[in-house]
C-alpha cells in the first residue's frame, strides 16, 4: 500500500521516517518530495508498505502522530491522475490576462 504523509518537518530525514513506519511493518520505500530549485524538503512525502493490514494500521496510529515538533497527516495514497500536473494553470499563475493590453 502506498501511504501519502504530509506536514513532515523540514529537517526529517528519510530513515528517520523510515523508523516509525517500521515500527508498525515493513517498509519497503520511504521518499520524501524534493523542491528541484532549492533541494529543500517540500514537507511531504510517500511511504510504501507492502503488507495492507500493516499500512492501515500505520495510518491509523501515526495520524496526528508528534514528529519532531510538527503532528503528521498520514493517509492512504490516491492514484495520480491526468489532472494532477504541476504549473501555473488556475491556481495563482496568468490567468487569462491579455499581456498585448496596455495597463
Amino acid at each position: 500500500m502506498n501511504i501519502y504523509v504530509a506536514n513532515i518537518p523540514f529537517k526529517a530525514s528519510e530513515g528517520e521516517l523510515r523508523e516509525i513506519f517500521e515500527q508498525h511493518g515493513e517498509v519497503s520505500s520511504v521518499k520524501i518530495v524534493m523542491d528541484r530549485e532549492t533541494n529543500r524538503s517540500r514537507g511531504f512525502g510517500f511511504i510504501e508498505m507492502p503488507e495492507t493490514d500493516s499500512a492501515k494500521t500505520a495510518i491509523n496510529e501515526l495520524n496526528g502522530y508528534s514528529f519532531l515538533g510538527k503532528d503528521l497527516v498520514v493517509n492512504e495514497a490516491r492514484p495520480k491522475t491526468d489532472n494532477d500536473r504541476s504549473g501555473f494553470g488556475n491556481r495563482g499563475g496568468y490567468g487569462n490576462r491579455d499581456f498585448n493590453k496596455k495597463w
